[in-house]
């Protein structure tokens, strides 16, 4: 699946790479070069969202933030965003733009240590199992589970059938949903 957005959003990132900040060009300069082997795109759309940067094989985004994102409503939203962006097995790594200024060349480093974590391994028979995609998969999976347990326990203990399974899918769904409160924060 291509990790994209509307038209609008394509639009409006193309209009952002002209736009660049001084540190996103310094570490476009960086990033373009393939460090690592990794490609990465610039203003990547992504959704009704823009990623400064974004490297598709081992989805990670790269956001380098100044001091705007400190003021307003930014945090709240770059929260938001980076939820959604995570909801679609995307990790956001955040880089200041003050650290790209004095040490351009160990933030380059951090950031390929990160994707190189995230990489996905071929088994040696060939082809490969996106453990990143399924691991991102497993808190929507549970909470398909939770609701599963909840709706079937309730139903049980109206039928008034055995009341002791209704209230064990009861806490096997308390389980499943702690779980995934770990697995989220």
């Amino acid at each position: 699946m291509k990790f994209t957005g509307p038209p609008s959003t394509i639009k409006r990132c193309k209009k952002s790479r002209r736009e660049m900040s001084f540190p996103e060009v310094l570490l476009w300069q960086q990033l373009r070069k393939r460090p690592g082997g990794f490609k990465w795109r610039h203003q990547h759309p992504a959704g009704v969202y823009e990623l400064d940067f974004y490297c598709d094989a081992v989805h990670l985004a790269v956001e380098v933030d100044g001091e705007a994102h400190n003021r307003g409503d930014r945090p709240a939203r770059d929260l938001r965003r980076d939820a959604w962006v995570a909801r679609q097995g995307v990790r956001t790594l955040r880089v200041p733009a003050k650290a790209i200024l004095t040490d351009l060349e160990s933030v380059v480093r951090y950031i390929i240590d990160v994707a190189r974590t995230r990489e996905v391994k071929s088994s040696p028979c060939g082809g490969g199992i996106a453990v990143n995609a399924i691991a991102a998969a497993a808190p929507a999976i549970a909470m398909l589970a939770v609701f599963a347990c909840l709706i079937g326990g309730i139903a049980v203990i109206r039928r008034g059938r055995d009341r002791r399974k209704g209230v064990l899918m009861l806490v096997m769904a308390a389980v499943l949903l702690a779980n995934v409160l770990i697995w989220t924060l």
